[in-house]
Order: C-alpha cells, then sequence, then structure tokens
C-alpha cells in the first residue's frame, strides 16, 4: 500500500521488531514447507530460519533433521534429500509423485497467506469498529456531493469494483481516484450509477491517487460483521498486492516505490509508532506480499518451483534434468539478490538524504 510520507525512523528497538516480524513470517513460511514434506514422507537434512553462517542448530535423534538458525534473516529454507539432485534413498523428494511434489512447494506460500487471513481476523474482531460503506457525511470542501453522491448512499461498486467494507471502498477511491470514477450505490432502496464523480487528490512519490472526501458508518460488531469484514479486508489486501505488481509492470509506480528490507524495517518502525493495530495491519501486509510473490513463477522463488512441476505433469510425470532446473534458478538467484541490493542502497539513500 502507497502510504502518506512521515518521519524518516529506524533504531536499535525498529530493528529488533522488524528481525520479530520477519523471522516469524520465515518462520511460518518453512514450517509449511517442512509440515507437508514430513507429511509426504520425505528425508529432511536441514530446516534453517535464516541464510549465511548459523548462530546455532540442534540434530534431531529420530529423523536426523537439523534444525538451525542462521545470521542473516532475510529468508530460511528447508532442505530435502533429493531436492536439488537425484538421490538413491527411497524417501527423497525426487522420488514422490508430482503432486505430492506439487503441495510441498505450494505450502511455504499459502502458510504466509493463512497467517495474514488469520492476523485480518483478530485485527478486525479486537480492534476498531468495522466500518460500512454507507456515506454518513461530507467533509469540508468535498466535491463528491457536487458530483451527485449523497448522505445515506451506500457504495457498492467503484467502477467495476464491489465494494463490501469501508476500507474496500477508500482503497479502490484512493486507487482508482487520480480521475472521475463512475459509483453504484443503493439509494432509498433502489441501486443507481452516478457517474464521473471526482475526488480531491494527493501525490506520492510521483503518483496522483484519490482520497475519500466523506466519513462512513460504523457497522455494528457483531461476529456476521467480523466474519464478513474480515473475509472482504483479506481479499482486498490481495487485490491491494495485485495492483501494485500491475501498476509497476505499466510505469504507474517507479522503482522509488519499491520497498527492499530497509525501507520495510522504516515502514514497520513508523507502524509501531501508529499503535499496535497499524502495526498488525502491516504484518497482514508484508506476510501477504510474501506468500503471493513467492508464488511468482519467477527462478529461485516457489513458483518458479511450481513451474517445473507443472511442466513435469505435462510431460507425465517426467521432470526436466535436475542440473538444467538448478542452473536457471541459481541465475533466479542470483538476479534477485542483485535486485535486493539495489533496492536497499537506494533505501539506504534516501534516508541519509532526507
Amino acid at each position: 500500500m502507497i502510504h502518506r510520507k512521515g518521519e524518516n525512523t529506524i533504531n536499535f528497538l525498529t530493528i529488533l521488531l522488524a528481525l520479530l516480524v520477519f523471522g516469524v513470517l520465515i518462520f511460518v513460511h518453512e514450517l509449511g514447507h517442512f509440515l507437508v514434506a514430513r507429511a509426504c514422507g520425505v528425508t529432511i537434512r536441514e530446516f534453517a530460519v535464516g541464510m549465511g553462517p548459523k548462530l546455532f542448530s540442534v540434530r534431531s535423534k529420530k529423523y536426523e533433521t537439523q534444525y538451525s538458525l542462521r545470521l542473516f534473516p532475510i529468508g530460511g529454507f528447508v532442505s530435502m534429500e533429493g531436492e536439488d539432485e537425484d538421490s538413491e534413498d527411497e524417501n527423497a523428494f525426487n522420488h514422490k509423485n508430482v503432486w505430492q511434489k506439487i503441495a510441498i512447494i505450494v505450502a511455504g506460500p499459502l502458510m504466509n497467506i493463512l497467517l495474514a487471513i488469520l492476523v485480518m481476523f483478530v485485527l478486525v474482531a479486537g480492534f476498531g469498529t468495522p466500518i460500512s460503506t454507507t456515506v454518513g457525511a461530507f467533509v469540508e470542501g468535498a466535491t463528491s456531493d457536487d458530483c451527485g453522491l449523497a448522505l445515506d448512499d451506500t457504495v457498492v461498486k467503484v467502477n467495476k469494483i464491489p465494494v463490501f467494507t469501508g476500507n474496500e471502498l477508500v482503497y479502490e477511491i484512493m486507487h482508482q481516484g487520480d480521475r472521475p470514477i463512475d459509483l453504484t450505490v443503493i439509494r432509498n432502496g433502489e441501486k443507481t450509477v452516478i457517474r464521473d464523480v471526482v475526488f480531491p487528490g494527493f501525490s506520492e512519490s510521483g503518483v496522483t491517487f484519490g482520497e475519500a472526501d466523506f466519513k462512513l458508518y460504523a457497522a455494528p460488531k457483531t461476529f456476521g460483521n467480523i466474519v464478513k469484514h474480515g473475509f472482504f479486508r483479506s481479499l482486498s489486501t490481495v487485490k491491494m498486492i495485485w495492483d501494485s505488481l500491475i501498476d509497476m509492470l505499466t510505469g504507474r509506480y517507479g522503482m522509488e516505490s519499491v520497498s527492499g528490507p530497509v525501507g520495510i524495517t522504516q515502514e514497520i518502525g513508523k507502524a509501531a509508532q501508529a499503535g499496535f493495530s497499524t502495526l498488525l495491519y502491516m504484518c497482514v501486509v508484508i506476510s501477504m506480499n510474501l506468500g503471493i510473490f513467492n508464488l511468482l513463477p519467477i527462478p529461485a522463488l516457489d513458483g518458479g518451483r511450481l513451474l517445473f512441476r507443472l511442466i513435469e505433469a505435462l510431460r507425465g510425470g517426467r521432470p526436466l534434468k535436475p542440473e538444467w532446473e538448478n542452473y536457471i534458478h541459481m541465475v533466479g538467484i542470483l538476479l534477485l539478490l542483485a535486485l535486493m541490493l539495489f533496492i536497499s542502497f537506494k533505501d539506504v539513500l534516501k534516508i541519509i538524504l532526507k
């Protein structure tokens, strides 16, 4: 999500908090791979949180699996016998059927997505009040009421996108409101389309966004509304991430809008200062990002490995040569590391210059 600019704050406590957030999300991700691999009977050599030199490790007597904490909290891995090479071990990854391999690969990203949904439900149930899509008041200087929007209108669509919660409505106006938009509303029990509604705008990193110029009624905090808002706000977070990806590919957002570990640490610090509920929402966004990004068909990511398993399925269970796949993933790792270094340098430079 695009946030308005605030104070740049990175200190020791912020770094510790960011390490905790990253550590939990990485652990949950790798735990997904680990649990499904174990359920499929795969021999697991190592379960590691972090990359680089080992800080601490223990070995399981029952399964001979090594559990490790490594120096750099920028990833983690589950090392399985036969994952990157042919193995004679009957319990090796390469001897499992293609659908078991697919289940093991997608388990990590799905665990991050499920964690994000769980935290979103906690956020909705424990903090604040669900917000409806019904207009309760207009702010001073509002333009949308001049375009035909009225008090007590319940907005159900922004252009062609349905909205079910106030959070979704505000986001869609932000994302689409850089130009006049059509609002579908329920007014006096009838559906009405209000054409070319204009909203105030603000700019962030050279990109213009719309800003809702009205206040919405609160919704009763019932069990049904908690389920509804938790579900639809989770879907809206997925859509927000997808929108951001499309906007970057189409050039609406530049590289200045992309953050790496340094930029994310800074945002975690801002979220913590804003309050616990804001920090929880930041964790939702990061976890959902981690899950969705890892499912993209990019070499070295889970999505890249999934693509090879789908090719294997189309070939009737015959995988491509492991060395070919390893070379492609190695190139992917090098490119991702180069991109991470570039973005981190950009984030540090931005902090120094401000």
